[in-house]
């Protein structure tokens, strides 16, 4: 991966104020995540890099949960009135950092709304990120019951972005 792009991840995180970003191409992927230095909450915490392959990721999810501290934001909490995913409902939340788009372009029908059947595989919407458009299917069948966004709205990683049912 290309110094010049971690250089433009790790300003976009600064800028952002998200915790953590994590981006693959290929095999290649690069994970970061603030920290604050210890005892000093004087400064901005500092971005960490940290480079992996996708097998080191499966061997150590908790190695990189830990490693990441709270950023310097509150984190979001649900809106009073907010749907909460009850028994037997599925919540998609997005993957990445970017930007939300609920059809394949400007005008177009969106992909899913609510009450739509969908399969396994579907496309549910799009999030742009560093000017790609990353497309989001669903990973079970089912029927929308919530949309918790807002077409152009943008998403934190891990953000809910679906309920399904």
């Amino acid at each position: 991966m290309d110094i010049r792009k971690i250089k433009k991840l790790i300003e976009l995180l600064e800028a952002s104020g998200v915790a953590e970003i994590e981006i693959k191409e290929g095999e290649e992927s690069v994970r970061i995540a603030r920290q604050s230095p210890a005892g000093s909450h004087a400064h901005p915490p500092a971005a960490a890099v940290v480079t992996h392959s996708p097998a080191a990721a499966a061997r150590k999810p908790a190695a990189s949960a830990t490693r990441a501290s709270v950023s310097p934001s509150p984190p979001a909490e649900e809106a009073p009135g907010t749907p909460i995913a009850g028994e037997g409902e599925h919540v998609v939340t997005a993957p990445m950092v970017g930007t939300y788009f609920n059809a394949p372009a400007p005008g177009a029908k969106p992909f899913v709304e609510i009450g739509d059947e969908i399969q396994a595989g579907q496309v549910l919407c799009v999030i742009e990120a560093m000017k790609m458009m990353n497309q989001i299917e669903s990973e079970i069948a089912g029927r929308v019951r919530a949309v918790l966004i807002n077409n152009g709205e943008p998403v934190e990683f891990g953000q809910p972005l679906f309920i399904l049912e």
